[in-house]
């Protein structure tokens, strides 16, 4: 059990028999009046968002989850499954993925989440390499500065695919960099 003024942002912690992430932490009061804190968290389990303020003395569970290297293997509406090297399945929701629905491609390696034997989630490379299916050609003249286009990526389901802004230089069947953490482009990636 950990007081709630060592609970750090991207902490797990249980809340009513509930895994919560802490997405962010604000912290108000005084050494006199003692400490206060306004956490937003989210349902690990459900994603839904929930707010909370807590009391420095208060204290909680910290949740360390398991993981485990998995590679995607296919869509099954409305189930996305995994697999492990030992080629155990594990399927997750559509919405327990997030922002790794963007990026998802067979055979892709990446790393389930698991909470009590469950996967939950997937934790993606921090880049990742993808082709770009479509990008608007550069104009003539429009150079000045730092100039950016969209960039269509290539996908495994075609529902999910994902723009970026790129530099003028880009173009489709280029293959670029991409932080999956903020989704910008870092850099073409050559051969």
């Amino acid at each position: 059990m950990k007081p709630a003024k060592e609970i750090r942002v991207g902490n797990i912690i249980m809340i009513d028999n509930k895994p919560m992430i802490v997405l962010r932490s604000d912290v108000n009061g005084s050494s006199r009046t003692g400490f206060t804190y306004k956490w937003k968290m989210k349902n690990l389990l459900t994603n839904s968002p929930q707010e909370n303020v807590m009391r420095g003395d208060d204290k909680f569970d910290v949740v360390v989850l398991d993981k485990k290297p998995v590679t995607y293997s296919y869509f099954a509406d409305p189930l996305f499954v995994f697999m492990d090297g030992e080629y155990n399945q594990y399927e997750i929701e559509e919405e327990n993925l997030g922002d790794a629905l963007h990026y998802l491609k067979e055979g892709m390696e990446c790393e389930a989440v698991f909470y009590d034997g469950k996967a939950i989630s997937v934790e993606l490379p921090t880049t990742i390499a993808r082709k770009v299916a479509y990008s608007e050609p550069a104009v003539k003249g429009n150079t000045s500065g730092n100039v950016l286009k969209e960039a269509k990526l290539e996908n495994a389901i075609e529902a999910y695919s994902h723009t970026v802004q790129v530099p003028l230089f880009v173009s489709t069947d280029d293959v670029i960099e991409v932080d999956t953490r903020t989704n910008e482009y870092k850099r073409v990636v050559r051969n």
